[in-house]
């Protein structure tokens, strides 16, 4: 009972501040704050000091900007031009057509950059004028770009894996690995949707693509030469065992300049503002992740993790009614706090639960990022919602509806991923790229 009125009153706090417009990451501390001043006796500001220092010392946190700042390099580029370019001939005569140049342009950027809003903007910035100018269903354009552009989420590099794998200390390129079979074949049941609706629905006639012959989309495709050297450049050399994390990352930071640099993409304008905006990201999930982590100690002196944990292994749930809890709760989070937030405000409690229950947490990562993949289409909070409504101007009703579809997906993606869990264990386990 003593347990319940402390999370009601730690609930009641957060909210407070988050409604009052105060900074996640502040809000954080803030309940954190008062959590150590009613239940503590030791100093509070030396506490948050050494917590706030400790975590953003990280070594392992070193890759995040690193890869921010690349996303960042790569949307001020050609690259999404190259991309569609590269892929149109080849998405064409698919059921679906060029709709898939929103997928797999989605999926091959998602490898480079990290950050589901980099991914959502680089390519829909070129794929939504063309599939306009070509008649596809403006649903099936908004939807698709919506849920293919959480990939950015899952495929490595992720940086909600690498906030994931700082708050539980688990390796960062072990996540890397077991990422890449989830994001693939996430990847393909969105195609294998946009497949199926072209041949039942009564509002897709799009104008036919003029035909190629199999020698111009080979010349076609040396356009998105840069873009696999630079994904070879940075997983390639993570999954070798060449480069850690953070050393990849360095490594993508330098091709990515060589890539705008070769297309005359790098001034010395768009080189500042590139490392501004990665700056401004840094910062901002920098000061997330030590509010959580303040919270995390907090709530550790009042003992609620392990209370609730031993709560939660008194009623002997299995496996998958934990999971399926755990699935319900993240969706309603999500609906009102981004993926990254609701990781780091989570993990302190949510992962004692986990460990008990004897799931894998490498797994149980995927398993998160499915999850709060989710929450980037869900009203009334989801980012690419509101990057969208940016991008085409429509009501958010419409682009609800239109990426709901994919919302569906992910929720079927869940219970493949708990039904064979080997797709996201198989690679780590049997490939280990050395420390994170």
């Amino acid at each position: 009972m003593e347990d319940a009125s402390i999370i009601i009153l730690f609930l009641f706090v957060l909210f407070l501040l988050l409604g009052s417009g105060v900074w996640v990451g502040l809000a954080l501390m803030g309940v954190a704050w008062v959590g150590m001043e009613l239940f503590t006796t030791r100093p509070v500001g030396d506490v948050m000091i050494t917590t706030i220092w400790t975590t953003s010392s990280s070594w392992t946190l070193t890759a995040l900007p690193l890869f921010i700042w690349m996303g960042e390099i790569l949307y001020r580029t050609r690259l999404s031009e190259d991309m569609f370019r590269g892929l149109a001939p080849w998405m064409a005569p698919l059921p679906g057509g060029l709709v898939h140049t929103n997928i797999v342009g989605c999926t091959v950027f998602a490898a480079v950059s990290g950050s589901s809003a980099a991914t959502l903007t680089t390519v829909g910035k070129m794929s939504i004028p063309e599939l306009r100018r070509r008649n596809y269903p403006e649903p099936m354009v908004i939807g698709t770009l919506a849920g293919a552009a959480t990939l950015g989420l899952m495929i490595p590099p992720s940086l909600a894996l690498i906030v994931y794998g700082v708050t539980t200390n688990e390796s960062i390129s072990e996540l890397f690995f077991a990422g890449v079979f989830p994001g693939i074949i996430l990847a393909g049941m969105f195609m294998a949707y946009v497949a199926i609706m072209s041949r039942v629905s009564a509002k897709w006639n799009p104008d036919a693509e003029p035909p190629m012959s199999l020698g111009q989309r080979l010349a076609n495709s040396r356009f998105l030469i840069p873009v696999f050297m630079l994904i070879l450049l940075v997983i390639g050399s993570m999954y070798l065992g060449y480069a850690t994390a953070t050393e990849a990352a360095a490594f993508g930071v330098i091709g990515a300049l060589i890539l705008a640099a070769s297309q005359g993409s790098l001034s010395w304008s768009t080189f500042t503002e590139s490392l501004m905006g990665a700056t401004r990201t840094s910062a901002m999930i920098a000061l997330i992740l030590a509010g959580a982590a303040f919270l995390s100690l907090s709530m550790g002196f009042t003992g609620i993790p392990r209370g609730l944990a031993n709560l939660i292994a008194g009623w002997e749930l299995t496996q998958f009614q934990l999971l399926m809890a755990l699935l319900v709760f993240y969706i309603i989070l999500g609906m009102f706090l981004d993926g990254i937030s609701a990781i780091v405000l989570t993990m302190a409690v949510v992962e004692p639960m986990v460990r008990e229950a004897g799931i894998d947490l490498i797994w149980f990562g995927i398993f998160v990022v499915v999850v709060i993949e989710m929450a980037q289409i869900t009203p009334p909070i989801g980012f690419n919602l509101f990057v969208l409504q940016g991008m085409t101007r429509h009501e958010m009703g419409f682009i609800t509806r239109a990426a709901f579809p994919m919302f569906l997906i992910m929720v079927l993606m869940v219970f493949v991923l708990i039904a064979f869990p080997g797709i996201a264990t198989w690679l780590p386990e049997n490939i280990r790229g050395g420390p994170s």
